[in-house]
């Protein structure tokens, strides 16, 4: 039997990189997937190669209004939501100029960061809650960072979000269980995934390749990870395989947090 077997699940952010890696996978276990995303271009056609099984609708995580009409489409259009992923969010290094270090960031993008990564998680447990009170095993499944367990000095604001929507999610679980909710809701840390999110830091050609290889010489399993393998762990927090699971954050790293001992770069 399909692991997501007559199971809808909405995916923020399914465009590219993790969202569409969780969207497809999902959709091979057996789920209906709602892909949502600002690029209507992307997300169109990734729902578009899934197929029968999607649905696309165009999403701004941060805006509440848009929260509140996705809520109405879903609920005229579908008996239930079982599985909402609230993935969508930006280091903030493509999208705001910046800067992002502790004594010189700059407060517009700071703010920019949060509203994309905090508060559309926020926005997506709070509508998420009120969506999955029908369902009978509802999942929530919030996408922090490793970088939500550390600090990064570079990216302040990206750290700062994700350390927010780790504990956030542990408030949402024990807000559901107290309420006697069937929802549950769980984080994941991903580190060193090779997505689109990296390609401004990495560079091109020859200096790509270095740069991976660089990175990858500081994990353990010696290899950045895949879409793919944040999806599988996003796919086991959304199954029923998970039932007894909640508030928990689940670390898909290679090993870096395991036992890290390196020490920020210094300037000569």
């Amino acid at each position: 039997m399909l692991r997501l077997q007559n199971k809808i699940a909405l995916i923020t952010g399914a465009a590219q990189g993790i969202g569409q890696a969780i969207a497809e996978l999902f959709a091979q276990e057996g789920a209906t997937v709602i892909v949502t995303d600002i690029n209507d271009t992307l997300g169109q056609a990734v729902a578009n190669q899934i197929g029968r099984s999607a649905d696309y609708y165009h999403l701004d995580v941060s805006q509440e209004s848009e929260w509140q009409n996705l809520t109405q489409y879903l609920k005229a259009h579908y008996e239930k939501i079982d599985i909402v992923v609230n993935n969508a969010g930006i280091t903030g290094f493509m999208h705001t100029k910046g800067a992002h270090d502790p004594e010189y960031l700059d407060l517009a993008s700071w703010h920019t960061v949060h509203h994309i990564n905090l508060d559309g998680v926020a926005l997506g447990c709070k509508y998420g809650i009120q969506l999955l009170k029908t369902s009978s095993a509802g999942s929530i499944v919030n996408l922090s960072s490793r970088s939500g367990m550390v600090g990064i000095p570079a990216a302040a604001a990206y750290a700062s979000s994700k350390a927010a929507v780790r504990n956030h999610t542990k408030s949402v679980a024990l807000y559901c269980a107290e309420q006697g909710y069937p929802i549950r809701c769980n984080s994941i840390h991903p580190g060193a995934i090779l997505t689109p999110m990296w390609e401004a830091m990495l560079g091109e050609g020859e200096a790509r390749e270095a740069a991976i290889k660089a990175i990858a010489a500081d994990i353990p399993l010696g290899n950045m990870g895949t879409p793919e393998d944040v999806a599988y762990a996003a796919l086991y927090l959304a199954s029923d395989e998970s039932k007894y699971v909640t508030g928990i954050e689940l670390t898909i790293d290679g090993g870096i947090l395991a036992g890290s001992a390196a020490a920020p770069t210094k300037k000569t």
